[in-house]
């Protein structure tokens, strides 16, 4: 007789889970609480799905500034590179993009999700929809006896010998994470770490920005200053949004700055240096030049070879630089001061916005209580937790969902049968 397993979660690691179990034999209930299977991977990478990222395995731990150390052993049971051989045989192409992050070639993230369900259909999984588990049920040798789910405002029972807890953390509470896992976990002993936004957008203080709102920035770093000491400098892309800032450099940064904000009470200072690539003295030769160039021109007019159109007017007023004053009056002090700015554009990091904003979700269901090579609790025999409700969390370009496949793959393979 086939062994019953309960996952609880129908999202990206909680299908592969099932899938993968499945196909060893096991008999497979997915109950999922809302009406549609891996709604976050639907949304993921704004509607693209960067499944996952190309660069070597032994890269990837240092790209989960939440616990990356424990992936260690999953990442390499379930590579990127099973990860790909695995989308190839669902029939998802894919491609690699700047800065090694995997797309489907067809950009669209229900393709992945799709092939996702299928997969754990096709394996013979079952996905029940509208289930909400409330309770994991234990017996008298304190052994997994099954899950308690609300079905239709009525509690039923379902019976197995092993239960995978996949609900994810609190991010995009609309596509079903709530923190129900969390719930689950402190009600079998496991220790919660506090559950923050990670992968969010931060707001600023400064008014302009708002006069920016969707312009994206390259190739530029940004600074963020510790009120209690020491700085972080981030490199990459970032984009200005009617609030604040986000982009994959502020998103990567953002769950420190958070931190940051709440252990110091205060805001935080910013600067984005918008000419890395310039020391100060060689962005002087080149303000030099191009006012030369445009010398009979007003000032207004003699940056756009140097910075996009609509920055343009918002580097004029910071300066306090007359817009209309000819080129070839600018002094030699106006420059520096234009340099600096350029060097160093400043901002007043406020807040991050909240929890139901984010990406991801840090925090989570401690590790230290899960074993790391098979994601089963070691406080209660049978029961597996995976993906998002872990205290893990990777920064921005498929860290997080090749956690999600790994984890819910090594479980898979894990279960007693």
């Amino acid at each position: 007789m086939s062994r019953k397993v309960i996952i609880v979660g129908a999202g990206a690691s909680g299908l592969v889970a099932a899938g993968f179990l499945a196909r060893r034999g096991a008999e497979v209930l997915v109950l999922e609480k809302t009406q549609r299977a891996a709604s976050k991977v639907r949304i993921s990478g704004k509607g693209r799905c960067n499944i996952t990222n190309a660069m070597p395995i032994k890269d990837f731990p240092a790209n989960y500034p939440g616990n990356g150390r424990f992936l260690y052993g999953a990442l390499h049971r379930f590579s990127n590179q099973d990860c790909l051989d695995f989308f190839q045989h669902l029939g998802v192409e894919v491609k690699v993009e700047r800065g090694q992050r995997v797309f489907p070639v067809s950009d669209d993230a229900h393709q992945v999700a799709n092939a996702l369900e299928n997969f754990a259909i096709n394996q013979g999984a079952e996905i029940r929809f509208g289930h909400k588990v409330t309770g994991v049920k234990l017996n008298t040798a304190r052994e997994v006896a099954g899950v308690l789910s609300l079905v239709h405002d009525e509690e039923r029972f379902f019976p197995a010998q092993a239960v995978i807890i996949a609900t994810g953390g609190q991010s995009y509470p609309g596509t079903g994470s709530t923190g129900d896992g969390y719930a689950l976990a402190r009600s079998l002993g496991h220790e919660v770490i506090d559950p923050r936004p990670a992968l969010v957008p931060v707001r600023v203080a400064e008014p302009w920005v708002k006069e920016l709102s969707g312009l994206s920035l390259k190739n530029v770093e940004l600074t963020v200053l510790n009120p209690q000491g020491g700085q972080k400098t981030y490199f990459g892309e970032l984009m200005f949004a009617h609030f604040g800032l986000t982009g994959p450099i502020v998103l990567t940064a953002s769950e420190e700055m958070g931190l940051w904000l709440k252990s110091s009470g205060t805001s935080l200072q910013g600067f984005i240096d918008l000419k890395p690539a310039l020391s100060s003295e060689q962005l002087d030769l080149r303000l030099l030049r191009d006012l030369e160039k445009f010398a009979n021109k007003q000032f207004a007019n003699s940056l756009g070879e140097l910075l996009p159109k609509s920055l343009i007017p918002v580097i004029i007023e910071l300066s306090g630089i007359p817009p209309t004053k000819p080129s070839h009056q600018i002094t030699k002090e106006e420059r520096f001061t234009l340099g600096k700015l350029l060097k160093g554009l400043q901002l007043t990091i406020t807040q991050t916005l909240p929890l139901s904003a984010a990406i991801v979700t840090a925090g989570g269901v401690n590790v230290k209580e899960i074993d790391p090579k098979t994601m089963e609790s070691k406080l209660k025999k049978g029961v597996f937790f995976i993906g998002e409700v872990l205290d893990i969390h990777g920064v921005t370009g498929g860290f997080n969902l090749q956690a999600a496949f790994s984890t819910g793959y090594c479980a898979a393979q894990a279960v007693e049968l």
